[in-house]
């Protein structure tokens, strides 16, 4: 396992905490990132601000670091339906 290596990104406003351990397992060959969110707020992979995410080793490297990597997830995951409903409904006020 290699040393992990930490992000601080922003994405819509949102700061989170990307922590990247390339060659987390050996056998087979996975590198590991965490997100974290302060204040627990909510990102289109992870309702309660914090995700825990196994992928391909080197994968990363394919968008040059964690940091890039992550936003393009974010990006790709953000085009879903459930994300925009839930960005439209938090728009609007709610009496309930």
């Amino acid at each position: 396992m290699s040393a992990p290596l930490t992000h601080i990104i922003v994405w819509e406003g949102i700061e989170i905490e990307v922590t990247h351990t390339p060659l987390y397992c050996a056998e087979p060959p996975f590198d590991h990132i965490e997100l974290r969110v302060k204040g627990k707020l909510r990102l289109p992979m992870t309702e309660t601000g914090y995700r825990s995410h196994f992928l391909p080793a080197r994968e990363v490297m394919s968008y040059g670091d964690a940091a890039g990597y992550v936003r393009a997830w974010l990006d790709h995951e953000a085009q879903s339906a459930s994300w925009r409903v839930y960005v439209e409904s938090s728009r609007q006020l709610s009496l309930f």
